[in-house]
């Protein structure tokens, strides 16, 4: 069975795969490649993550990859993600126990799910419950490093398939 476009590039994006690419449109670009497999480890695992751990970081990262309809970063992620106390977060529907908790996984579905719609009033909730700035950076980039895999994933996939086209 042939992996679908979005499979392959999702999974080069991510570092899952470690060969050359499989189609000529990648072999161009493996300069993309090789700086997203690098921001995607200055987000998910940084030498200085704050308050966020790597299992945290992999299980939101799952539940926005869902979220945003591509099931090969959520797999990804979600193996990251797998067995830590933190993997219920990355089902879509879960709303966590923990009031903090409550607040960054309601802070993160709307800045990937509705980014218009963020405002002062969700930066000063989080800080009202305590988390730092610096941590509040930190879950942005998370976020806005996964709308750029997703996106690239799907302008790549596209680019692929119309050229099999």
């Amino acid at each position: 069975m042939n992996k679908s476009a979005l499979e392959t590039v999702s999974l080069w994006l991510a570092g899952d795969v470690e060969d050359t690419p499989p189609f000529e449109e990648l072999k161009a670009r493996q300069d993309v490649f090789v700086m997203t497999r690098q921001a995607q480890a200055a987000v998910l695992a940084p030498a200085d993550g704050g308050a966020w751990s790597h299992d945290f970081r992999a299980a939101i990262a799952t539940r926005i990859a869902t979220a945003n309809n591509n099931p090969y970063l959520a797999n990804i992620y979600g193996k990251a993600a797998a067995g830590s106390p933190y993997a219920e977060l990355a089902a879509t529907d879960h709303v966590p126990s923990d009031l903090v908790q409550q607040k960054v996984v309601a802070f993160m579905d709307k800045v990937a799910n509705n980014t218009k719609a963020i405002a002062a009033e969700d930066i000063s909730t989080l800080q009202q419950a305590g988390v730092a700035d610096a941590d509040i950076v930190r879950l942005c980039e998370l976020n806005a490093f996964l709308a750029y895999q997703i996106r690239v994933a799907a302008g790549l996939a596209s680019l692929i398939e119309g050229e099999q086209a």
